[in-house]
């Protein structure tokens, strides 16, 4: 599409990734409960993957960084995370779940990051189409919550691991699809060393407001689905709900190229913390009104679309000189990591007490954030990315 080197079969990569979180996300945690888990257990389950992402990204990503062999890592960490995957159907105590879920997010963290940075490397100049290939998971978040939602309205929750299994083979065969030459091997252009740029101030703003903004979807990843089940609402809204926050993030991606052309980076990441804490406000306040549901789900299209969209280029700028992949994995270990790991855990522990009075805090949280990002100044090489041209330091 649009001259986009091997675009559908980036695209199908992100498809499966994001069909499988589709499954994940809003649904491990009612399977986790119709195993007899408490509350606390599911904040502290959920969370276990992304704590993984403290370590792990990181590791893969110097890995990649020093060996040039980037889409081998992702071939080995996404079999290595479909074969520890399928031990869960062994896992029948809180300890032996833990084990299952730490091992194969260890080895599913080395994916995504990683592919990032191929899916970059092979844009080139065309940076500001990285929307319309990531669209595509989207999609597949899209299809597989709906489908999931349909499904658990008449079958059992011991439906999901078997989902979440499946799509595990299909997204290794489709990282076999993509040629090992398309990942160019990274070489040190520059001399800054990665310290030096964790050191900036600009950089050490954007990863503290990367960890808030996860930290504050802690009630919405984990709880959202059962919140909903407290209030009434069936598994096939449930379900519907969720599709339509990921359809609203597809139509930023579509745009997004053309809407950085007159707002640079850092203010669309600005702009998408303020607008995550109106949400949040939305779903503590007004869960039990379909309106307000409607236009809660709608913003996720700020919360998670704009705000990603933005924030993988500026990670590309931020790190250049041979440390992209390391940069990547920061910000995935960072936010998606610590942030999400701590923000479902304190739910968890929370939940009893507070349910959905936890969404109050999440908006503090992104209101907070917003706060912090002022101290992020657009700079021309922001400029230079959103117009489409090569990026410069």
């Amino acid at each position: 599409m649009g001259g986009i080197p091997y675009y559908w079969r980036l695209s199908g990569f992100y498809l499966f990734y994001f069909a499988l979180l589709g499954v994940l996300v809003p649904y491990w945690a009612v399977y986790l409960r119709d195993q007899g888990y408490v509350a606390a257990q599911i904040g502290v389950l959920m969370a276990l993957p992304q704590v993984t992402k403290l370590v792990a990204p990181n590791l893969w990503g110097w890995l990649a960084d020093h060996s040039g062999r980037r889409m081998d890592i992702i071939r080995f960490g996404n079999l290595a995370a479909a074969i520890s995957f399928a031990t869960v159907f062994f896992a029948d105590q809180f300890w032996t779940m833990a084990l299952v879920l730490v091992t194969f997010s260890f080895f599913w963290n080395a994916v995504l990051a990683q592919f990032e940075v191929v899916t970059l490397d092979v844009l080139g100049h065309r940076q500001n189409r990285y929307s319309h290939v990531r669209l595509w998971g989207s999609v597949g978040f899209i299809v597989a919550v709906f489908v999931m939602g349909q499904a658990l309205d008449h079958v059992s929750a011991s439906l999901v691991p078997w989902a979440i299994l499946a799509l595990l083979w299909l997204l290794w065969l489709a990282t076999l699809m993509l040629p090992a030459a398309a990942a160019p091997v990274t070489r040190h252009e520059s001399r800054r060393g990665l310290m030096q740029i964790l050191r900036r101030r600009d950089v050490q703003v954007f990863l503290l407001c990367a960890f808030l903004m996860q930290m504050s979807h802690g009630p919405y990843y984990a709880f959202f689905t059962l919140y909903l089940d407290e209030l009434g609402w069936p598994r096939s809204w449930t379900g519907f709900l969720w599709a339509l926050g990921v359809l609203a993030e597809v139509a930023v991606f579509l745009v997004m190229h053309r809407l950085l052309i007159n707002t640079s980076l850092e203010r669309m990441i600005q702009w998408s913390l303020l607008l995550a804490a109106v949400r949040w406000l939305l779903l503590a306040s007004l869960a039990d009104s379909l309106p307000a549901l409607l236009f809660a789900q709608l913003l996720h299209a700020a919360s998670f679309g704009t705000f990603h969209a933005a924030c993988i280029p500026w990670v590309q700028r931020a790190f250049s000189g041979g440390h992209t992949g390391q940069g990547q994995a920061f910000y995935s270990s960072i936010g998606f990591g610590a942030g999400w790991a701590v923000g479902a855990m304190l739910t968890g522990w929370f939940w009893d007490r507070l349910a959905g009075h936890t969404f109050y805090v999440a908006a503090g949280v992104a209101l907070l954030a917003t706060l912090i990002s002022l101290a992020l100044k657009p700079s021309a090489g922001s400029a230079t990315l959103a117009g489409g041209k090569p990026p410069g330091d």
